[in-house]
Order: structure tokens, then sequence, then C-alpha cells
């Protein structure tokens, strides 16, 4: 019984991973900038706010699958934007696909909203090089939340990325631990009109109705802080 959940899970994963790959870039650009408004409204949402402002990029999950009972999977599409932190510019948007596989004690199905703001230029680099291992490659810690500066301490420890998310569903033992973040190849091609590289992506101005929204989101965020 026990094997059966488990591999039903897996199922209702991959399931859910399908169904979220057929969904069009500019659909995916727009719940991006949903999700980040919702995570950027939370009370504990400041500190957030403020490693934006000096951020190198971005990485926005609107949902991420988790299932698992022992051994467990995820899978959510993302997209991702270079920041020139001296000028504000946004660069991209460059597509990517998150799948990863865990073990130990964990048991349940989840939906995550997932936000992951890029800290250093190593980080973005990492990026563009098509292909990075979250806790492996490129490393990872749970952003500052609060309005308290004493997360000074946690931001000094320069990160490569800091995680924000939000949950719907009930899962014990959630990580994003080897998690891997590649090139969504279908998605870039619809958007781009053709194949080009990650760092060809990521080094174009972002610009564009399609996109706009999200460009819109993110600079609200950086003008609050700069405007308290």
């Amino acid at each position: 019984m026990r094997k059966l959940l488990c591999f039903t899970m897996i199922i209702v994963l991959l399931a859910s991973g399908l169904a979220a790959a057929a969904e069009l870039p500019e659909d995916l650009l727009a719940s991006a900038a949903s999700v980040l408004k919702e995570i950027a409204g939370q009370p504990d949402a400041e500190q957030m706010h403020s490693v934006l402002r000096s951020a190198h990029g971005i990485a926005i999950f609107p949902s991420v699958i988790k299932a698992g009972l022992g051994i467990g999977g995820r899978y959510g599409e993302g997209v991702v934007l270079r920041r020139d932190p001296d000028t504000g510019t946004w660069y991209g948007p460059y597509f990517v696909e998150m799948k990863g596989l865990s073990y130990g004690l964990q048991i349940g199905v989840q939906s995550i909203s997932l936000v992951l703001v890029v800290n250093t230029e190593e980080g973005i680099k990492s990026i563009q090089e098509g292909r990075i291992t979250l806790g492996g490659n490129i490393s990872m810690a749970a952003g500052p939340v609060g309005r308290s500066a004493e997360a000074s301490t946690d931001i000094q420890l320069k990160a490569a990325m800091y995680s924000y998310s939000m949950s719907k569903g009930v899962f014990a033992g959630a990580s994003f631990e080897g998690s891997t973040i590649s090139n969504n190849s279908s998605a870039n091609r619809i958007y781009w009109n053709g194949d080009i590289t990650p760092r060809q992506m990521l080094n174009q101005e972002a610009k564009g109705d399609k996109i706009q929204t999200l460009l819109d989101e993110l600079n609200r965020i950086i003008d609050q802080v700069e405007n308290r």
C-alpha cells in the first residue's frame, strides 16, 4: 500500500507538471507578476523588498508541485530576469524548469509559489550557463523577513540566492535543496521565435506588452524601498 500511494503521488506530480508545461509564455509572465505581488504584499516581506533593490536578478515560479511519501519529487515552470544593480535595468525573460527528487521524512502533496532573489553576480552567471543545482553548484538560503534590520547578518553571508515562498496543501519536510533549474526550451522558442542561448536572452533588455506587467510590479516594489 505504501509503494502504491507513493507511486500515485509521483504520477500526480508528473501529470501536474505536464499540465503546467502547456502554459503559454505570456500566461506564465502574468502568473509570475501575480505571485510576486502576493508574496511582496505579505506583512513580513519588507526585507525581501530591500534585498530585491540590490539584486542581480530574480527567478519566479508561480507553482512548483511537490509530492512524496518517503521518496518525493517536484516540478515547476518559472521565469528568470537579470538586473543591472547600477542602472536598475531588467533583461530577459529566460524561461526555466525546476525538477528534483528528494528522500527522507516527507508526506503529502503541495503547490508552492516560489521567488528566488539572485543576490550575487556569480548566481546570475550560473543561471546563464543553462543549468544549476540549488544547494549544489549554487548556494541558497531562506530570505530574511520582517521589518528588523537584524537580518543584515544573514545578508552578509552572501548566499547566491534567497528564497521566498507561499504554499497551498500539506507537506512535511519540504525543501528545494538538490533541485535543478534548466532551460525550458519550448517556452523560450515560442517567446523568442527561435533558438537562442540563455546568455543571449538575459542580455536582451526586457520590454514589450507581454512582460510589462511583471516589470511594473518589480519596479513598484523597488520604488517603495527607495521612497521610504
